[in-house]
């Protein structure tokens, strides 16, 4: 029988398209992170990340949470949930307080963040993260520790992450129904960045492109933040259905022929490879039917062209621009398609890498590819314990204006400032 679970365990559930998993961890003395238990099942209810069918997504969360609990040995009663869903925007409030050259206590920067927490405008939408990203001194910009510092003037800059308010109700209360408390929902581009990004990446600049089954999110970082965010409505599994209908399969069958045999890259060699779409049945008196591989590559590369356009678009879009091979990461479940990484370095014309979970231990193998990177960013976000804000007043539905892409760059100059 499971046992309760001890102080300080972290469970992180990620509620997405193609899968839902979970994860139970605990920080370890030296602030690693150690992988006690894990699980997945097959999500049913989930379309573009939104939720669908309540019911079918409740026991898959309840299922892969038990699995991972069986594994750990331990009862859960929380987690921390990832939302993925499009509709995510990132915005920023800046706020500042005269101190008259004195030097800076932390009763300051407290004042300054309560007054923070009133500015940001309560119109429109729900806030996931309202963190403080930089400080400001007389005027100087990339001061992330201003205490026991001497100012005229004091400010902030508060980074906004906030989503349509539906779409987060329904995760919270399907994670609710399946009798577990909702400890923080998490903005899945914040989580997948910190699992899969390195400081000097995060600091320098990046595009992470996360390629899920339903939609494929673009994120941009900068100072060490996330700055600009830009949602594509498809993902993996459009490849995987423009396989099943190219060549009249099941969708199990064409997402296993893509896992398998499936490129972004074709050779020479692929138009004489040939691939078993359907076995021969005597049941139904039905022929085998095979492809050549290179069939299998044109239908697939034909999808991924609209996907890295899509992509490109969005970067230019965030301003992703600068000297030739700025890097971008990709990850999500689609980031292992064999060659794709190839393929979009050639398409963007920039250096491109593979993103997978770092830096836990005791992760299994099945779990330690790039379609597990936001879980493991949920449980770093949890140990990272940060500042939100919204506990810095009595709770309330927290909503934020969307102003565009004028918020997201003035926040990556200034987080670039003084770089």
């Amino acid at each position: 029988m499971a046992k309760v679970a001890p102080d300080g365990l972290i469970t992180a559930l990620d509620i997405g398209s193609s899968k839902v998993s979970a994860m139970i961890a605990q920080k370890g003395d030296g602030g690693e992170l150690n992988v006690l238990g894990t699980g997945q099942r097959e999500s049913r209810g989930v379309k573009r990340g939104y939720i669908a069918d309540m019911d079918a997504t409740e026991v898959a969360v309840r299922e892969a949470v038990e699995q991972a609990e069986r594994i750990a040995g331990f009862n859960i009663e929380n987690v921390w949930a990832g939302f993925s869903a499009g509709g995510l925007v990132s915005d920023e409030a800046f706020i500042e307080a005269e101190l008259g050259g004195m030097r800076i206590e932390q009763a300051d920067i407290d004042a300054l963040l309560h007054e923070g927490r009133q500015s940001i405008d309560p119109q429109g939408r729900m806030v996931l993260h309202a963190q403080p990203a930089l400080y400001t001194l007389d005027g100087l910009t990339g001061v992330k520790k201003p205490l026991g510092l001497h100012a005229d003037r004091l400010g902030v800059h508060i980074h906004v992450i906030a989503a349509d308010g539906s779409p987060v109700r329904n995760l919270d209360l399907c994670v609710r129904s399946a009798h577990l408390e909702v400890k923080s929902i998490i903005a899945a581009p914040v989580a997948t960045g910190l699992a899969c990004l390195t400081f000097e990446e995060r600091d320098l600049g990046v595009a992470l492109v996360e390629i899920g089954a339903g939609i494929t999110n673009v994120s941009l970082f900068a100072g060490s933040m996330l700055v600009g965010l830009k949602s594509i409505p498809f993902g993996a599994a459009d490849i995987t259905d423009d396989i099943a209908s190219a060549f009249g399969t099941t969708r199990l069958q064409a997402e296993r022929i893509k896992c398998f045999h499936g490129s972004a890259n074709a050779s020479p060699r692929d138009n004489h490879e040939m691939v078993t779409i359907r076995e021969r049945t005597q049941e139904e008196d039905s022929e085998a039917l095979q492809i050549t591989k290179a069939a299998l590559i044109a239908v697939i590369r034909q999808r991924l062209e609209h996907l890295v356009g899509e992509i490109q678009s969005a970067l230019k879009e965030l301003k992703f621009e600068g000297p030739v091979g700025r890097q971008v990461v990709l990850t999500g479940g689609g980031a292992e398609l064999k060659g794709i990484a190839d393929y979009a370095q050639q398409a963007l014309g920039r250096s491109v890498r593979i993103g997978r979970p770092r830096g836990l231990t005791g992760l299994p193998e099945a779990h330690a590819g790039p379609g597990f990177a936001t879980l493991a960013g949920l449980a770093f976000f949890a140990a990272s314990d940060p500042i939100d804000l919204r506990g810095l007043a009595p709770t309330q539905q927290m909503v934020h204006r969307q102003r565009g892409l004028r918020g997201f760059w003035k926040l990556v100059q200034a987080a670039k400032a003084n770089y």
